[in-house]
This record gives C-alpha cells, structure tokens and sequence, in this order.
C-alpha cells in the first residue's frame, strides 16, 4: 500500500501529549502507510494522500495550506480524525469550507476497523485513477449502426479519466487477418488484434465485430475472450461506453467484466437475464464453444461463471452518468434462441429496474463478480 498521512496541529497543543495520541490512533488501524508530519512538499505524489487533523484549530492553517495542495494535486481531500482535542469538530468546518469553493472532500472518522477498510478502498479507487491516467483505448472501426446513444465525449474522457481514445479503421485489423497465414481464423483474429495493440501501444479497445461475420466469414467472440483474459480489455460492437465500463472494472478488480444485453426483465421481483457471445475466459468456472447466435457461424462463448455476488455497472460516454446494482447470480443457462453466455441474476433491490425500463445508459451493461457498488461509487465520486 501506499499511504501517505500529512497532519495538522494547532500550536495551542502540547506536541508530546498529541505525539502519543497519534501513536495510539494510527497503531490501532493496522495498514502501512508512511507518516510524513507536517512536510507537505510531496503531497499528491503517494497513491493516496491523507491530511489527519489531529486537533482543532487547525482551520486556518488548513486554508492557507489549500493553494499549495490544490496545485499539487486534483484528488479529492481526505479528512482523518480520531475525535480528540476538537478534531472533529475542525474537519467538518475545513470539508464545509471546501464544499463552499466546490472542492470535493471527505471526513474519515469512525472505529479502527471502519477506518483501516475505508483507508483500503479509497487507496484502491486512487490506484485505478493512477492506472487509467495516460491509458491509450482503441476504437476499431465505428460503433456498431445499431449503437444510436453509445458514443462517448472525447474531451470529458481525457480530462476526467486521462484516457486517451484511438480511432483505428477496420481496414487495418482485415489487412492484418490476410497477414496471419497460420491457424484458424478465431485465432487468426486473435493474432491481427494483438498486433494492432502492440501497434498503437494500446491498453484495449472496442471492435465493430459484426463486420468479421461478412468480410472473413467469422466472428471476434473467442479472440475478445482471449485477450479480455490477458488484461487487455476488448469489448463488443465498437460500443465506447461499453468499453470505458470495463476499463474501469479492470483497474478497480481486475477482470473487464462481462459485457452483456439485458434480455429479460420481471420488474416486480428485480430477476433480470443478461447474455452475450463472448465472455473473458478468467471470469468463467469452465466454457464450451457454439457458433455465433445472430448468424450462426464462426465461434461464441458459453461460459458458466460461480454463481453468487454480482454487481451490475455503466457508465456513459460523457462519464456524467453512471449506473451500479448489486445481486445474485442465481444460474447460468445454455438456452438456444439466446446469445451463448445466459446469466440468470436477482438484483438485491428489484426497484432497480425501473432505471433498465425508463433511462437506461445503453443497452450493454458490466457484469462484475463481487458486491462492488460502493468501490464503483467511491470511484465515480472521485472525478
């Protein structure tokens, strides 16, 4: 972990007595971290910088400090408090002030273990934006026609994600396909795919994959599979909010996710079926190949996934949006008149559906294995 703890004391209290206190408090959480005092030079260069207001009166010299740390870093501010000597009392007047002047902050206050868990997520979350930043993400070919509201805003990704988007024609992955003259053409794809990552430097991409079905007589599905399992996202159908989704899985947990349709929805018990062709193979207990279910040719995944914790998330194009439920997978499927992967999962609140019914992000949504709503959320609230 890498923690960095800054403090702020007013000089009204004895240093020895708060020194033994901060001892005390800091012992008792049981992460590493690095206790850097009142030295704020490096502020904003640790992976999670945590400013521990240990007594009160300490609001001014936190507003003077405020230019300074804000030109050293744009992450939220974070408040660490034992309640002692009014510290409490200081940061809710500093978190005020700086909800006057829109800066983002949070007081972290509560039992030892509250704390050390709340320290770990928000390290986390910090860690992803750390991973995210100067990311370089494909788009191959235009999104898909069928795609009207999945775009995304260049701009806002770039200066809220630091993700930079690359436009690659399709032209480029069909040359590269005629290029492979070994194996066959799943892993053909897989190989044109891999070298136009290596090509743009690129950390993943989405595909305009419905175009391989015409042009080479196949379908992306197995080559998706493969590199979403090799860390490298790959999403469906040129669908770039789609693909933003599982960037942000992928730091925060990981795995890209499972980018699936929505296929059925009973609205009054919150049970909702999800399935797509292809799934990231290291998400799944064990898989079978089938041909593709629109065409009916070249390769689609039917993987069966643990059952248990889920979390549905999306974000948009313009990251102004974003959505995350928490369930149950309660039985994977392998119907015929469905796409390969079937995923049968019970939302914990059935309400949640209203938003699939009535202003949902698209059509494709995440799949994550875990109980993540409250790691997506610290993570959006971060931007």
């Amino acid at each position: 972990m890498d923690i960095a703890i800054y403090t702020l004391t007013s000089e009204l209290h004895d240093e020895a007595a708060v020194g033994a206190v901060t001892q005390e408090f800091l012992g008792s959480l049981g992460i590493e971290y690095t206790l850097k005092g009142n030295d704020y030079s490096d502020y904003g260069t640790h992976t999670l910088s945590v400013i521990y207001v240990r007594t009160g009166g300490t609001e001014g010299i936190f507003k003077r400090l405020l230019p300074q740390l804000r030109q050293q870093s744009q992450a939220p501010f974070y408040l660490l408090t034992s309640g002692k000597s009014n510290s409490l009392a200081a940061s809710m007047e500093i978190l005020s002030y700086l909800q006057q002047n829109y800066l983002q902050g949070e007081i972290i206050h509560g039992s030892a273990d509250y704390i050390a868990r709340r320290l770990q997520t928000l390290q986390k979350v910090q860690e992803a934006k750390r991973q995210l930043n100067g990311a370089r993400l494909g788009i191959i070919g235009e999104p898909s026609d069928w795609l009207i509201s999945s775009v995304a805003d260049p701009k806002a990704v770039k200066t809220k994600l630091g993700i930079e988007l690359v436009e690659v024609p399709i032209s480029e992955l069909l040359e590269g396909i005629d290029k492979v003259t070994e194996g066959e053409m799943p892993d053909r794809i897989y190989q044109a795919l891999k070298t136009i990552v290596n090509k743009h430097n690129l950390q993943g991409f989405t595909l305009r994959c419905f175009d391989l079905l015409t042009a080479v007589h196949n379908t992306g599905c197995w080559a998706l599979a493969k590199l979403n399992a090799e860390g490298i996202v790959a999403g469906c159908e040129g669908d770039v909010p789609a693909m933003l989704s599982m960037a942000i899985t992928n730091a925060l947990l990981g795995v890209s996710g499972f980018q699936a349709n929505p296929s059925q929805i009973n609205p009054e018990t919150g049970e909702m079926l999800f399935a797509h062709c292809t799934i990231p193979l290291n998400m799944v207990e064990r898989y079978e190949l089938d041909t593709h279910f629109e065409s009916g040719i070249g390769v689609g995944i039917r993987g069966f996934m643990k059952e248990g914790p889920v979390t549905v998330f999306k974000v948009s194009g313009n990251l102004k949006r974003s959505f995350m439920a928490e369930g149950e997978l309660v039985r994977n499927q392998a119907k015929p008149d469905l796409c390969r992967t079937q995923q049968i999962i019970q939302l914990a609140d059935n309400e949640q559906t209203a938003y699939f019914l009535t202003h949902p992000i698209g059509n494709h949504h995440i799949i994550t294995p875990g109980k993540n709503r409250k790691l997506f959320e610290d993570f959006i609230a971060s931007l």
